[in-house]
């Protein structure tokens, strides 16, 4: 089997292309601690609603998504979400994405209790995909996408890319 560098590759594969799709806003109530289960400590952040806004679509958050949170021993955290998008021409859009939150204990901590800490002392990526039955909105039934975000009081902000 031959072995690849990266400069073997042709030049579409060499670089990771982004275009972004929105930035999204979500409100998220008090989370629902069920704290340590047999298997991880379990968490859930209720979604009541929240804002997207892009170049191609752009709307609202319906109320009811919801984030089933597992702290792992290692204390990072990972995020399995679905929430409903409603566009400003009332399409709907499910999205669902995996992601994880770490840093250093401080950090998270102040996470935790609500406090605002500088993006850059901490990761949080997740990985969205679209499902839609509207002929608007059916190319991001065919879209990988990434999102980079960041806790606020009350919610969390996401910058969500297209990987073209």
């Amino acid at each position: 089997m031959p072995e690849y560098s990266i400069d073997a590759l042709p030049q579409a594969l060499q670089s990771v292309r982004t275009r972004l799709l929105f930035v999204l806003r979500l409100e998220v109530h008090k989370p629902q601690v069920i704290g340590q289960t047999p298997g991880p400590f379990r968490r859930i952040g209720v979604i009541s609603g929240g804002t997207f806004k892009g170049d191609r679509l752009s709307g609202h958050i319906l109320e009811g998504g919801s984030d089933w949170q597992t702290i792992r021993t290692d204390r990072a955290t990972t995020l399995n979400v679905r929430i409903v998008l409603q566009t400003e021409d009332d399409a709907l859009i499910g999205m669902k994405y995996r992601g994880i939150r770490h840093g250093s204990p401080e950090a998270m901590a102040r996470i935790d209790r609500g406090e605002i800490v500088d993006p850059s002392t901490y990761y949080l990526r997740i990985a969205p995909l679209f499902q839609t039955a509207a002929p608007r909105y059916d190319w991001l039934n065919r879209v990988i996408s990434v999102g980079l975000g960041h806790r606020d009081a009350d919610g969390v902000v996401y910058s969500v890319f297209e990987v073209l």
